[in-house]
């Protein structure tokens, strides 16, 4: 492509294709088919409306394949447009209920309400917009999820896709597209938030004639998945972006570092890299420019290590993932000795939109200080589990109640825990904070890349201090001391208080190793590995006190605080729970109580599982 004319071409193009269906009162289907979708069955959902319009003879239908559009908790999804109607959004659909989509609403004319998860109790049709899951989003990374085929390029072009690309190529200086990325008040969205036109503008200012731009897809904080579907359903937004950093910096080459685990998010990259290259948007004299851009993908073997940006350029290189000491930064001595810029996949979904729209407009998005939007994955204790994108400084009680729809069984809220592993837990006495960097860093967490766990009531904060210092210990390349042998003492330290082994010399021992952890270790996996500790010793000292000194789990998740019992008013000697019990600790004879022997007892839950009376019951050891 060598002209914005001949992209002006392709959009209207594009658009007078959908008038000219719409105008044909044509319906259109869009199957959601990120991992998430696809995991629950999207496939044999999408294979099976095509089946049917095939079957019934129906051909102006147009299905097409799309991300996810973020509400993972309703997987798979469907929606259903008819012109003039407002488009029908059906959840948790199997392949039957796809042919039946077909039948009833396509041919009979009928939508099937109780399939709708876009009806209100009046059983009016909402807006996308309108659900309230959505509403209190501000869509700017995650607008095209859900609604494009993320493998066609025309339709990214109609929504303006390139078009950034073109005004940056035939408009404006490098040095223009860094002030306007400046300006804008954009932080790098991958946890650290340095802001991103400064560290683009280190590189500029770097000697050399060789430059790379990176992209960190390598997302390995559990329960984060929020790059991950940006690839999945709007690749073309960061291979756009990339294109436009390497232009602001001066580099021609650029590589995303994504992880192997993602193999939806890698082949669909594969394709688009593909398409764009064919389309004259990646490669020489773009836009006849004069300027070269190309693009590769290293996959990455799913080490955490390799999200820290040292670390991660060590292993694009081919060695061992290892970080190395700063400084240099990367902007300056980076891939291979040369300047090399690294953003995350959320960051860069944000720059064509800046461009086009101006740096004034993201700016008065967000808080004095943590500008524009921020995706999250919200996952745990929460009913409405998905992909959220929401203004800085929204509060924490939004996320919970108006976007999440609350905490499942009417329990209470404990926590959540954000940045993961590297992160720390937001207390409920914080319920009304509004979230940005410097509000999460003043209370002991931090942004990180985007995961939302939530924990209600049941959540023991103990268990879930030691649960991610033993992710984090694992996960350390062992290249320094502090981190290699420190996350280990302080596990082990953990991991003997939960057993009920706990001395209460550990507490300051704890609060020590972190410290000393934290400074002395080489990169940010080790620096930030004692958050979790540290945040909920703060704010849940109590329930550390209630394991060493009242040999108590507070919550009763600990087992070594449990004991499993058969209470029996309830047991009616059916002999189930002994014949599952792997270890034979429970005896009795038919149609009397039964009892388990505590000694020989393993705590491994099985008779709990199997009774169909709630005879068996776990108690905590104290009896309270």
């Amino acid at each position: 492509m060598r002209t914005i004319e001949e992209l002006k071409a392709i959009k209207a193009q594009y658009e007078q294709k959908a008038a000219d269906q719409e105008k044909k009162g044509a319906p259109s289907i869009l199957v959601h088919m990120g991992t998430c979708g696809i995991a629950n069955g999207a496939n044999d959902v999408y294979n099976s409306i095509l089946e049917e319009l095939k079957s019934n003879n129906i051909n102006n239908v147009v299905v097409t394949q799309t991300g996810c559009p973020g509400l993972c908790h309703d997987e798979p999804l469907v929606t259903v447009s008819i012109p003039g109607e407002t488009p029908y959004i059906y959840g948790r659909i199997t392949a039957d209920n796809a042919r039946q989509i077909v039948k009833q609403h396509l041919v009979g004319k009928q939508p099937i309400g109780e399939w709708l998860v876009n009806k209100d109790d009046k059983a009016n049709i909402l807006k996308f917009e309108e659900l309230n899951y959505i509403k209190y989003q501000k869509r700017i990374v995650l607008k095209n999820c859900g609604r494009i085929d993320p493998e066609k390029i025309d339709e990214y072009i109609a929504q303006d896709g390139y078009f950034a690309l073109a005004k940056v190529l035939t408009e404006m200086t490098p040095l223009d597209v860094i002030n306007t990325i400046k300006k804008s008040g954009l932080r790098g969205r991958g946890g650290g938030g340095f802001p991103t036109g400064m560290k683009w503008e280190f590189a500029y200012n770097s000697k050399g004639n060789q430059k790379y731009v990176v992209c960190n897809a390598d997302e390995g904080d559990p329960g984060a998945f929020m790059d991950r579907s940006v690839l999945e359903g709007d690749p073309f937004s960061v291979i756009e972006a990339m294109t436009i950093a390497g232009y602001a910096i001066g580099a021609n080459q650029g590589y995303i570092y994504v992880r192997a685990e993602y193999p939806i998010a890698v082949e669909r990259l594969k394709t688009t890299i593909k398409l764009a290259r064919e389309r004259e948007l990646l490669g020489k004299n773009i836009f006849n420019s004069g300027f070269d851009f190309e693009l590769d993908i290293r996959l990455g073997a799913g080490a955490f290590v390799c999200g820290e940006e040292t670390a991660l350029l060590t292993s694009v290189e081919g060695k061992r993932g290892e970080p190395r000491p700063r400084p240099p930064f990367p902007a300056v001595e980076g891939l291979w000795g040369k300047p090399t810029i690294i953003n995350n996949v959320e960051t860069y979904a944000n720059i064509a939109q800046i461009i086009l729209k101006g740096s004034e407009w993201f700016s008065a998005m967000g808080t004095e200080k943590s500008k524009g939007t921020k995706v999250f994955a919200l996952a745990g204790k929460i009913k409405n589990t998905g992909l959220i994108e929401i203004p800085m400084g929204t509060t924490v009680r939004t996320i919970i109640y108006d976007i999440g729809g609350g905490i499942p069984g009417g329990k209470a809220f404990k926590a959540a825990q954000t940045g993961g592993p590297s992160g720390g837990c937001i207390p409920a006495e914080h319920f009304d904070l509004p979230i940005d960097y410097d509000n999460l860093t003043a209370i002991g967490s931090m942004m990180g890349s985007g995961g939302f766990i939530v924990m209600d009531e049941e959540t023991c904060m103990v268990d879930i201090a030691r649960f991610f210092l033993e992710f984090t210990q694992e996960e350390s390349c062992g290249k320094c001391p502090p981190c290699r042998i420190g996350t280990k003492r302080m596990l082990e330290t953990l991991t003997r208080i939960t057993e009920g082994k706990g001395k209460p010399e550990d507490l300051a021992n704890l609060e020590t190793l972190s410290v000393t952890i934290r400074n002395a270790s080489l990169c940010g996996l080790g620096q930030t590995s004692p958050n979790p500790v540290l945040s909920t010793m703060r704010f849940f000292m109590n329930e550390y006190e209630a394991h060493i000194f009242e040999k108590d789990c507070p919550a009763g998740v600990c087992k070594a605080f449990q004991v499993y019992a058969i209470l029996v008013d309830k047991c009616i000697g059916c002999g189930l729970c002994a014949r599952n019990c792997p270890v034979k600790a429970i005896s009795g004879k038919a149609k009397e109580p039964y009892v388990i022997d505590t000694d020989k007892c393993i705590k491994c839950g099985a008779c709990v599982e199997k009774c169909k009376f709630g005879a068996a019951v776990v108690k905590k050891e104290s009896g309270r």
